[in-house]
């Protein structure tokens, strides 16, 4: 079965995509947008996946800047390229080809069949589709984002990054009716990889094992600098929602985002009780920490194996 990734191609984006890529699923297109860095890096990392890890799905530039607002990326966490490392560094890759992400989505939905995305990035490109061919947008059968935070954020107090860097287009999303499964900051934090885990796959001992550990390493030390004893496996255990739901429990709820204030702006909000709200879409409520670290771990290990 085909499926689509929207991405912003950060480390943790790389390890979504190879746990997709180890999975059962075929990947039809992958679509970029800003986010982790400015789109331009974001076709420069791109790239140097595809060359590194001999990766053959297409690959689409999607949206540069969010529906409204300022640029807002994550480099002041995670460096200039968005990626950072402890060592080794993706490769210097040729180009991308000029592709259009919203006319490759287009002819994707158009195409008769399931239509399951895994978006891990701001929802810029799915938002553009919904309000340009919501005819085309209605066909999508599910949407996994790894996004928002039920309880709070990590941009700010209030607002997860994904959310805070698009907030419109999430609203947009939501308003369009679209099948929404958040995967947010506080499921993610259940499943958390520390220094042994880059070690692990280091001695895996194949071309690009000290590639994949040197990033993994890097991304972990986000983590580890600020004290804590792991990191948070943020994208990939959204991948582990979209190709394994059966170790994750999903419930229906509200939910909003708010799009005024300079502490509010961004905020998820979710609403669980029915007698309050009507439902539009689901949140990740629980998930098998234990299984989704054999999965993500899994697929680091064999690709570092290649």
């Amino acid at each position: 079965m085909g499926v689509w990734i929207d991405t912003d191609m950060g480390f943790d984006d790389i390890a979504a995509i190879l746990v997709v890529v180890q999975s059962e699923f075929e990947i039809d297109g992958v679509s970029l947008v800003f986010g982790n860095t400015p789109l331009p890096q974001v076709r420069v990392n791109a790239a140097g996946a595809a060359s590194a890890f001999g990766w053959k799905f297409p690959i689409h530039t999607g949206r540069a800047m969010p529906v409204l607002g300022k640029l807002e990326t994550a480099q002041a966490i995670l460096g200039e390229t968005g990626i950072p490392t402890s060592g080794k560094s993706l490769p210097k890759a040729a180009a991308l080809a000029d592709s259009d992400a919203f006319a490759a989505l287009c002819r994707w939905l158009e195409r008769q069949g399931q239509h399951r995305i895994l978006a891990l990035g701001p929802l810029t490109n799915i938002a553009a589709v919904a309000l340009a061919r919501p005819d085309l947008a209605g066909s999508i059968t599910e949407l996994v984002w790894m996004g928002g935070g039920v309880t709070s954020g990590n941009h700010t107090a209030s607002a997860e990054f994904n959310a805070l860097a698009d907030p419109e287009a999430l609203s947009i999303v939501v308003a369009h009716g679209l099948p929404l499964r958040m995967v947010d900051l506080d499921l993610c934090r259940k499943v958390l990889a520390g220094p042994e885990d880059a070690e692990a796959i280091r001695q895996a001992g194949g071309a690009n094992a000290e590639l994949i550990a040197d990033m993994f390493s890097g991304y972990i030390r986000i983590g580890t600098s600020r004290g804590r004893p792991a990191m948070a496996i943020y994208d990939p255990s959204a991948a582990v929602a979209f190709v394994a739901p059966d170790i994750l429990s999903f419930r229906p709820a509200r939910i909003d985002v708010e799009l005024q204030g300079a502490l509010t702006r961004g905020r998820t909000v979710v609403e669980t009780r029915a007698t309050h709200a009507t439902f539009n879409a689901q949140f990740a409520a629980d998930i098998d920490a234990d299984m989704a670290r054999v999965i993500i771990l899994a697929a680091l290990v064999n690709e570092a194996r290649k």
